[in-house]
Formats: structure tokens, C-alpha cells, sequence
């Protein structure tokens, strides 16, 4: 398993930076989209583990893309993941599945397993389900010996690039229930929790900071990943939640978001202001 650089291992080793948490991390993980707004193969993945792999703790394949490639591909790049200490989600996918029936969804949960995927990422972003149906799936894919990894927001709709406009027509949850519905997840056992951005940093105006307010402030930090697919969005969690904060980001952006992280770079705003203590 890759560890992050030390001191002596990484380039310039005698400037400091902010010391970061080695692998399995518990806080102050970064998850990378891969496949789906641009082609990510395991050459590209090769080249990208290689150089930035120690800051990488999962890839997510993003809509289903996995479905269409080849399985041998699929289970190369996973395997590829596992040799560099990063595990490997689903993506938002589940709503797809659901669609298609009970025996569909075990299929699934088997297939992902077979492949190598360590996370089922379990989105609901464009339909309705139950809590207690949502719970359902989460003990389903325990069973199965994968993690789930529910992902909640206040939109509905959300997910897939549809129009401000039209998110904006749907309204808005109440974030209390966003809460209510975190808790019940984390009491079934999740580790994780993905917070989908839309209707809080993404197609939102003024920005809902008052969502991850409540939540951290509530859950507290180390249970909560949030979507922050947009340089602005990750520098405004960081501002203001600090290094540690658990970010999604697309894979195009790990080097802005590490030289945040570790506070060797940033804009006006946070140039030379990302500092972390930690005993010795």
C-alpha cells in the first residue's frame, strides 16, 4: 500500500508541509471521479497513482460507466486502485438498478463484487424511495461484504448536469430531514456519508452554507464526505472546515486540491492561511 510521501521520500523534502494522515485514512479523505465527463483508462489511472496516488483514497466511476466497458478493463483498474492503498465506489448508480427490479439489484451487488469494487454507492437523487427501503439496501450490501455508501442532499433531481432551472422548479428537502435521515444511516453502521453539492455550493444561489453547518456541527466532520467537483467549492470547505475536511473531487483536479490541503499554495484568499497541528 502507498503512504504518503515522507519528508525524505518527496521532492524539496526540506521545505514543511502540512503532515498529512497516512493510508487508511480516517479524515481528510479525498475521493476522485473517474470515468464519465472525461475517458480514464488504467494508463491515464497509471500515471496519476504514480505521481499523486499517496493523496488518493477512492476513485468513483461516475453514471454507470462502467457499464460500458470491458470487465477485464474494469477489474484492472480496480486491481490497479487496491496496489496504491485507493478503494474503488460505484458511483450514483443504484437509481438505474432499482428500475429494473429485486433480482436486478442482487445481480448487481454480485457483479460489483466479482469486479472488484470495494464501495456501492447508494444515490436516490432522482427518485423516491422509503428510508426504511434505503436502509433495506444498506443491510443488503453489508451482507455482501462490500461498504455502503449512501449518497443524501437536499435536491431532488440531483446528479446528473439537469438544468438550474429545472432543480430550481423542484424545491428543495428540509435539511432537518437531510439530518434525521444521516443519523439512521450512521446507526445501521455506514461509515461514510456523501453529501450531494446540488441545491448547496452547485445550482444554488447564494450558496446553502447553513446545510454543512448543521450537519458538521450536529455529526461532526470525520463521518461526511461532501461533493466539491469545483475548485471554488473545495476552497471554501477548506477556508472554512480546515485540511481534514473529506472532499469528492473529479480526478482532473487532485493537484489544486493537495496543494491546498497540504498549504504550499491557494489563492489570495488562502495563500499560506491552511495550517494543521499535530503532535509529534
Amino acid at each position: 500500500m502507498k503512504m504518503a510521501p515522507s519528508a525524505g521520500e518527496r521532492g524539496f523534502p526540506f521545505l514543511r508541509t502540512n503532515p498529512r494522515p497516512e493510508k487508511p485514512r480516517q479524515r481528510g479523505i479525498t475521493e476522485i471521479r473517474g470515468p464519465y465527463y472525461s475517458v480514464v483508462g488504467k494508463r491515464y489511472l497509471q500515471d496519476l497513482l504514480e505521481t499523486m496516488g499517496a493523496y488518493v483514497d477512492s476513485l468513483k466511476f461516475g453514471g454507470g460507466s462502467f457499464c460500458l466497458m470491458p470487465r477485464k478493463i474494469i477489474r484492472e483498474m480496480n486491481d490497479l486502485c487496491h496496489e496504491n492503498g485507493v478503494t474503488v465506489s460505484t458511483g450514483g448508480f443504484i437509481e438505474f438498478v432499482l428500475a429494473q427490479g429485486s433480482e436486478a439489484v442482487r445481480n448487481y451487488i454480485g457483479e460489483c463484487k466479482e469486479l472488484g469494487f470495494d464501495t456501492i454507492e447508494l444515490s436516490t437523487g432522482f427518485i423516491t424511495i422509503p428510508a426504511d427501503d434505503s436502509l433495506r439496501l444498506v443491510e443488503l450490501v453489508q451482507k455482501s461484504g462490500l461498504k455502503a455508501k449512501p449518497e443524501i442532499g437536499i435536491q431532488f433531481g440531483a446528479g446528473g448536469a439537469t438544468p438550474a432551472a429545472e432543480l430550481q422548479a423542484e424545491g428543495t428537502r428540509d435539511p432537518s430531514w437531510l439530518l434525521s435521515l444521516a443519523r439512521r444511516f450512521l446507526e445501521a453502521g455506514v461509515e461514510l456519508i456523501m453529501i450531494e453539492s446540488e441545491g448547496i455550493t452547485e445550482n444554488a444561489d447564494p450558496w446553502r452554507t447553513d446545510v454543512p453547518a448543521l450537519l458538521i456541527n450536529e455529526l461532526g466532520t470525520d463521518k461526511l464526505m461532501f461533493e466539491a467537483a469545483d475548485p471554488e467549492v473545495f476552497a471554501w470547505y477548506i477556508k472554512n472546515y480546515g485540511c481534514d475536511i473529506n472532499l469528492f473531487i473529479d480526478h482532473s483536479q487532485i493537484v489544486q486540491l493537495e496543494c491546498l490541503r497540504s498549504g504550499i499554495w491557494g489563492t489570495k484568499s488562502l495563500w499560506g492561511r491552511v495550517l494543521s497541528y499535530k503532535e509529534k
